[in-house]
């Protein structure tokens, strides 16, 4: 061999070999952030689930905001959803006693919304709730994101939104 061909292989390699670690990491950022996604998704799903069947349990609303709920659970006892925005946690209290895990966590935006039972005429929207008296039914918003790899660049997030009837109500 000569020198010429030695030094055409060894540049022809270095771009072979520099093209697969791009391609590696790129699809190492790609998994992490998949698998990433599919946790946080889960996690929402799991918080909506248990707030949902919760929520449908109880006899009426006690009292409310755009941060917390509190309402007469079915036993008498009171039932609440707290969301702490400088923790980005939504825990459930009962009796006043939180449970021990959040049912939110890295939890960057919630809203609670409370409505009446009657729709607005042509619409699927109901008119918004004066009082807790009157609160028929509770719209919840929230977004999770979480970075990755440390950077604020490539996060992901998952967004939920559902509106939970009180069927007692």
């Amino acid at each position: 061999m000569t020198l010429t061909e030695l030094l055409v292989a060894t540049a022809a390699c270095s771009i072979v070999l520099t093209a697969v670690a791009s391609l590696s990491f790129y699809t190492g950022r790609s998994v992490a952030a998949l698998a990433n996604y599919v946790e946080l998704d889960q996690d929402s799903r799991k918080a909506l689930d248990t707030m949902s069947q919760q929520i449908r349990q109880t006899s009426r609303l006690l009292e409310g905001s755009s941060t917390r709920l509190t309402f007469e659970d079915y036993d008498g006892s009171k039932l609440s959803f707290i969301w702490d925005a400088a923790a980005k946690t939504l825990t459930r209290y009962r009796d006043g006693q939180p449970d021990p895990t959040p049912l939110l966590k890295e939890c960057g935006f919630l809203e609670f919304s409370m409505f009446q039972r009657n729709p607005k005429s042509g619409t699927y929207d109901q008119y918004p709730a004066a009082t807790p008296a009157t609160c028929k039914l509770i719209q919840v918003k929230w977004i999770c994101s979480r970075s990755i790899f440390g950077t604020t660049l490539q996060n992901t997030e998952s967004v939920q939104s559902a509106k939970i009837v009180i069927r007692k109500q």
